[in-house]
């Protein structure tokens, strides 16, 4: 792997009084900002590092206002803390201005009669037998970070199939650091599932992503993770999708939606 490895990306991160900094290099940039899923894990990250022993983390909403470029400056705000539940807002500001605005919901286990989910694994191939997903033109700069296979579905500029992907997906890392930050980052990794639909490249942009977050500790053995993004709704340059995350044992961990800017 070349450039900067995540573990390394997060040490860098100094506090100063409330608030936390750090200055991404340009390998982790999707053009010249960001990519979602990294101001979302970075947002994450000051929040469990500004906060002692906060439960796990049940649900995230992220807004991704403007570029988040140079410095990024971020800020947790301890917004109401609970017998079980704790909110928590962050703001992360690079130097062109406010970048993304968080809010985290933070909730510990509770005895209860309730135990249910259904959110059935697709059946793929396995890694070894799905084909490279990244190995082509015109993909972002931070993806050298990660690993992708594709398990079902198409890639994008493929107008004639359906806006449907599922990707194993992994950090292209053996020492990443404990915790859901990595995950928060690999899970938006893959490009919006309405660019399958575009006839050529065209810009994108993420403007919000909600999480739920499915497991207490979600972990994966051997490092790869099962994604899948369904373009629901496309139009007046908007597109609105559904997003899935599985470990490699088939275990639903994430269940997320994302609003997305199209230029096209």
């Amino acid at each position: 792997m070349s450039g900067t490895p995540f573990k390394q990306l997060l040490a860098a991160m100094s506090q100063n009084g409330d608030s936390f900094s750090v200055t991404l290099p340009d390998d982790w940039l999707q053009g010249r900002t960001a990519y979602g899923g990294l101001s979302a894990a970075l947002c994450f990250e000051a929040a469990v590092r500004s906060n002692e022993k906060l439960p796990p983390l049940r649900s995230a909403q992220f807004a991704f206002i403007g570029p988040a470029v140079g410095e990024l400056v971020i800020t947790p705000t301890l917004l109401r803390r609970g017998k079980s539940a704790a909110f928590v807002g962050v703001d992360l500001v690079g130097e062109a201005g406010m970048a993304a605005r968080a809010l985290l919901c933070f909730g510990a286990e509770r005895p209860s009669e309730q135990t249910y989910l259904d959110i059935p694994v697709p059946a793929v191939p396995d890694v070894n037998d799905s084909r490279d997903f990244f190995n082509r033109n015109g993909v972002p700069g931070f993806t050298q970070h990660f690993r992708g296979r594709l398990a079902d579905g198409a890639t994008p500029c493929t107008p004639d199939h359906e806006p449907d992907m599922t990707v194993w997906l992994r950090h292209d890392d053996d020492e990443l650091p404990e915790g859901l930050t990595p995950v928060i980052a690999l899970a938006d990794a893959l490009p919006p599932a309405s660019m399958i639909k575009f006839s050529k490249g065209a810009p994108v942009s993420t403007m919000t992503w909600s999480i739920d977050v499915l497991s207490d500790q979600p972990a994966s053995e051997s490092g790869w993770w099962l994604l899948r993004a369904v373009s629901e709704q496309a139009e007046h340059g908007y597109s609105s999708q559904a997003m899935t995350l599985w470990d490699d044992k088939g275990r639903a961990v994430m269940a997320a939606r994302q609003t997305v800017a199209i230029f096209i």
